[in-house]
Formats: C-alpha cells, structure tokens, sequence
C-alpha cells in the first residue's frame, strides 16, 4: 500500500471490513481520483492559447526559465476530477452535521440566491455611496433587527467574525474605561469552559487574564467569581448559552455582581442560536455581544468561513463603537467614517471596509423568511433535538451534567469507554464509516474525553433517529469488546486513518513535481 510522508496511507485497498476489493481503486459508482497533478499532465492543454503578441524581454530576470508545473487536463477531466472529491467529503447536503460548537447547520438555498443578485454580489468597496444606497439600507435593516433580537442599543457591523467581534467588544470597554480615567482597569475574567478565544482576545488586547471556576453542574461558579472581582478588573466573558450547552441559571446576577465591581459584561454569542426571539441578552445586563451570522442566521461555515460577527452594545458602550456607522441624512443613507458628531468617540474602526455583503444579505434573508415565530422555533427546536439525541444517547453514553435539559447542544464524556481499550477518538473515527462526521471533541476541556453533539434545528426526527441508531450500534460494539472496529478506522473512507502526531509536526502542504531540463510543448487536446 502506498503510503504518504505523513504516516497515511493513501488507498484502502485491503482492509479488513471490506468484502470485496475493487482492482482499480473506486468502491461501486464512487470513483478513485489521484491528486490533479497525479491526474493531468503538464505537457498537454485543454485550452487553444493564441501566441503572445510581444516577448517578456521587459521582465528582465524575471522571465521564467523553467517550467511552471501545473498539470494540464481538458475540460471533462476537469469537471470530474473537482466532482469526485466532492464526492469524498462530507457535507450539511449528505448527512446530518453533529460538530458541536460550530453550528454547521442547514443554509437555505433561498439566501444563495438573494446574494447572488448584482445589486449585492458585484459592490466595489469604493463606489460612490449614492450608488449603493440599496445595499445600505440592507445593513440598516439588519442593524434595526439585530438591536431588537438582543434588546441593545447600538450595533457595530464591521466585525468579520467571532473572535473579530470580541476584540471590538473589548477594544469599546477600554476606550469607556479610559474615557473616565480608569485605564488601571488590567484584568479581565473568564471562566473555565470559555472558548479559547475569549482569554486570547483579552490577551491581545493587552489584559491579564484570570479564571473563573466552574461549579459541578458546569456553570460559572458565582462565590469565586465575586471573590476575583475587584477594581482592577475591566470585563468578564461569558457564554450564554455556556459552552457546556447549558443556560447559565445565576446570569443576571452574575451582571449584577459584575457592574457593581465598576465593570463590564461581554457575552460570547456564538450559541445564541439556542435562544434566539426567546431570550433578549440586554434584558440580562449584558454590555457587548457579538453575533455570529454565519451561525445563528445560517451563512455556510465550512472551511474557515465565510464569517460576520456583528457587535451589539449597551448604553454605557454605544459612543465607542467603532466607524463606520451607518447615519440618515437629507440625501439618503451614508457611511459616516470620521471620529466626529456622533462617532466622535468611536474607538477607530476595525477594517477598511465592511468586506462581507453576502453574509449581511444571507442574515436578512434569513430574519425576514423566519419572522419572529419563525426564529423564536429555531430556538426551540435546536434546544429540542439536543435534549431528545441526550435522551436517546443516555443509557449507552454517559452525560457529562445528567441533571436537568441541555440547551442546543448534548455533552458527553468517556466515563462509559472505560475498560474497553476504546478512547473518544477511536469512537469518533468510527462514526466515519458508519457516513457520520464525527462530532466535537475533546471539547469543552473540563470534560474528560468530551463529546459534544450538536444536531441543530433543521434536522428531522428521523434524521435524528438514525444518527441515534449508528451510536448506539457503535456503543454496543465498543462494550462487547470489538476493538478492533474502532483502532483500526475509519475502513471505509477514502483515506485511512492518519499519524496524527507526525501529520501535525511533519506535515505535507505542497506537491513538488519532479524536475524536468527542458519544458515540453504544451499538445493542445483536440
């Protein structure tokens, strides 16, 4: 079997759990597919290129001399190429998306196709204002809905993503603690299970951090967080819903506790999916929150974004919030980008342009096919699926907090793993084979082995049901001793398992075809 430099290796040919073994590699109407440079040739072409006109000789040394690698393919080898990796990855369209944290949920193609309208998709960020007037009043329409949702003030836009929104959030609470001469304000509060942004934005914003403890039913513990309040503290951050999936019970006093020590409360929205149109954070004393919009109102999230993270802010911040703002004035709508009037003491701005139009178009989309019964059943059906995968899970897989619902999300640890020889991540890597994404783990931290499954609203109850069935099935397996399903998987998968310690320290980010002396002529494919 062929193996790569990071320990994998690259074909599942024979393997234990198959019963038959193709000759060339595909499993029925799934194809094989090699690397594109493994696929294509560099001496062909699938596109006739008429000779250049002029030379290179103005590129001086910069003319290339030797040449430039890329595998040539026509255009149907193209298309298939492209269409059997995506055949290989999993995806929101093929299954249900249990990855915890990241709400990889359901984006309707509705909101695809309100994006894509020119008015939208083709903005040029330095057009004249009075040409997109359409598109800012868009922003002020989700501005407008985004302030009612969380019962705040003022929001700031600009921000492209969670931990972006947090450093807006922290960067507002700063410019209010030095407006009235408190800059001695240096710490900031975090409790144990927060996402690991939280205590890297405060860093980065030049704060020293201090941990907050956790109580055993996996809330903020309330006697230590009063206990580390004082007058050098600047903000706690808290999640709410907690990264745990649980509703933070003590939150109003929490603010309570917080605003009387002289600081500010940020929340971390990213799970406010699970109460959104039920519960307003500004009726909890919240002070900023950002909101993701490629979570909570459905923009796709996979590959490291598309993202907007939106900042809502109190009374106490709404002066600090970052420019641009969006203002009404006797011509239409406009941009108002210097520290004056009302942006007088905006703290700076957070990029040179808002940069994410598609997400504020999808949000909307989103916000307004819903209406408000809609989003308020988004909520309650999110927090439904999680508390009826909990139910169905519980008997075979041990609840990390067993008393009481969860929230969107239904943690578990590794206690009912013991004695099997089988770790979360064995159980995991089974899941592939059995056409499941694995979901969160290891995550939150405070729970051994953690498995953190978020199902989402979207899903069915027998999408659900048959999620359920492949873990149970899977949890049955582990405690009758079948340890060779688990160590050896995934089986079934495109690749096998990899040597993940040597794929992180060793990895293989590039091919690098073999030197060639002469550069062929490309053969144009008739």
């Amino acid at each position: 079997m062929t193996m790569l430099n990071v320990g994998r290796p690259t074909r599942p040919e024979a393997v234990e759990m198959d019963t038959h073994t193709s000759l060339n590699g595909g499993r029925g109407l799934l194809q094989d597919e090699g690397l594109l440079f493994e696929v294509g040739r560099p001496d062909r072409t699938g596109v006739d290129l008429e000779p250049a006109e002029l030379d290179a000789s103005d590129l001086g040394d910069l003319v290339r001399t030797a040449p430039i690698g890329l595998a040539g393919l026509s255009e149907p080898e193209a298309v298939r190429h492209y269409v059997r990796l995506s055949q290989k990855n999993h995806a929101i369209d093929l299954a249900l998306y249990p990855l915890g944290s990241c709400t990889m949920k359901h984006n309707p193609r509705l909101n695809e196709k309100m994006a894509r309208l020119a008015g939208f998709a083709d903005l040029h960020p330095l057009q004249p204002q009075s040409t997109v007037q359409g598109a800012l009043a868009l922003m002020d329409r989700l501005a407008h809905w985004l302030k009612t949702l969380t019962g705040m003030p003022a929001v700031a836009l600009s921000p492209k993503a969670g931990a972006h929104g947090e450093l807006c959030g922290l960067l507002a609470i700063r410019a209010a603690h030095e407006s009235r001469g408190d800059a001695a304000r240096r710490r900031v509060l975090t409790p144990t299970s927060a996402h690991g942004t939280n205590p890297a934005t405060a860093a980065f914003v030049g704060y020293q951090v201090t941990e907050i403890g956790q109580t055993e039913d996996g809330r903020v513990d309330l006697a230590d967080l009063a206990a580390k309040l004082g007058p050098d503290v600047a903000a706690i951050m808290v999640t709410n819903p907690n990264t745990c999936g649980l509703f933070e019970r003590d939150i109003v006093e929490i603010a309570r506790l917080t605003h009387e020590a002289g600081a500010y409360f940020y929340c971390d929205g990213a799970n406010f999916n699970a109460i959104v149109g039920r519960v307003r954070p500004g009726d909890l004393g919240v002070d900023a929150m950002h909101i993701n919009l490629h979570k909570t109102f459905s923009t796709p999230h996979g590959g490291g974004g598309p993202g907007a993270g939106p900042v809502v802010l109190s009374e106490a911040l709404a002066r600090f919030a970052p420019a641009p703002w969006i203002v009404h004035g006797p011509e239409g709508l406009r941009l108002e980008e210097e520290a004056r009037g009302e942006a007088a003491d905006a703290f700076g701005r957070m990029s040179a342009f808002h940069g994410q139009m598609g997400m504020f178009v999808r949000a909307y989309a989103y916000m307004l096919s819903h209406g408000a019964d809609g989003l308020r059943q988004v909520a309650e059906d999110a927090v439904l699926n999680a508390n009826y995968v909990k139910a169905r899970l519980q008997g075979a897989m041990t609840p990390a907090f067993p008393v009481g619902p969860c929230m969107h999300e239904a943690l578990f640890d590794d206690t009912w793993l013991e004695g099997t020889g089988i770790t979360t991540l064995d159980f995991a890597k089974a899941m592939i084979d059995e056409g499941f994404h694995p979901m969160t783990m290891y995550f939150p931290l405070v729970v051994h082995g953690a498995m953190l499954i978020e199902p989402t609203e979207t899903e069915s109850r027998a999408e659900l049901d048959r999620f359920c069935e492949a873990l149970l099935a899977l949890a049955q397996a582990a405690k009758a001793g079948d340890v060779d399903r688990f160590k050896g998987a995934p089986f079934l998968a495109p690749l096998r398992r990899l040597d993940e310690t040597l794929a992180a320290r060793k990895p293989r980010l590039a091919w690098h075809p073999e030197p060639t002396a002469v550069a062929p002529a490309p053969q144009v494919i008739e």
